[in-house]
């Protein structure tokens, strides 16, 4: 899948291949993957400034994706990449979807990331994104996912319940902008556009 000439999304500039492998020439993202990043702060969380700042980023690159038909479809921390000035890059973009119908049922991404229309095996859309982009602002927040269990079974059964344990640290703006995000039915989640205006969103971006 090739999308470019976002700021927030890793560009392909070219790529070849021989016998055996294809050979991709990706921009340089010298910080690497965001997962190391969150595991390597304090108490494995981002403060709300730097979840926030990134959470909005996201939001971007994927509001772009979308207005060209592009569903990611695995959004999580190892997918995103980190440059020297601390802004994030989309990338990883082998399970996406490009469709003009927009309507899908392949069950693809990480288990613990997946959506409740994807778990039971119906018809989606790009909406998946924003589901997923709660469960991100979540982990940025908390230090992992909200649904993780010991099992797949049990990690279905919290997604299929919406059993979300906000965390008392947790201020009211993220909890809010994350329940706006974790809805179903899915068309009653946020809009990508309305992320970006939130209040939490905007209140921490312009400290």
């Amino acid at each position: 899948m090739c999308i470019h000439g976002h700021p927030h999304i890793l560009r392909l500039y070219t790529w070849f291949h021989d016998e055996r492998r294809i050979y991709l020439a990706l921009e340089l993202a010298s910080q690497g993957e965001l997962y190391k990043h969150l595991k390597a702060a304090p108490n494995g969380r981002f403060n709300e400034q730097r979840s926030a700042k990134y959470t909005y980023q996201v939001a971007d690159a994927l509001n772009y994706c979308h207005a060209n038909n592009v569903i990611h479809r695995d959004l999580k921390p190892e997918n995103i990449l980190l440059t020297d000035d601390d802004n994030v890059k989309l990338a990883d973009f082998g399970w996406s979807a490009h469709t003009n119908s927009n309507r899908r049922k392949t069950m693809c991404g990480t288990l613990d990331y997946l959506p409740p229309e994807m778990v039971d095996g119906k018809i989606y859309d790009d909406s998946v994104d924003q589901w997923c982009l709660g469960i991100l602002c979540y982990e940025f927040l908390v230090g992992y996912p909200p649904f993780e269990s010991e099992t797949t079974e049990a990690t279905y059964d919290k997604i299929r319940r919406l059993e979300v344990d906000y965390p008392r640290f947790m201020t009211s703006g993220a909890k809010d902008l994350i329940s706006r995000l974790l809805k179903k039915p899915s068309s009653s989640r946020i809009t990508l556009v309305d992320v970006m205006k939130h209040y939490w969103i905007k209140e921490n971006m312009g400290k």
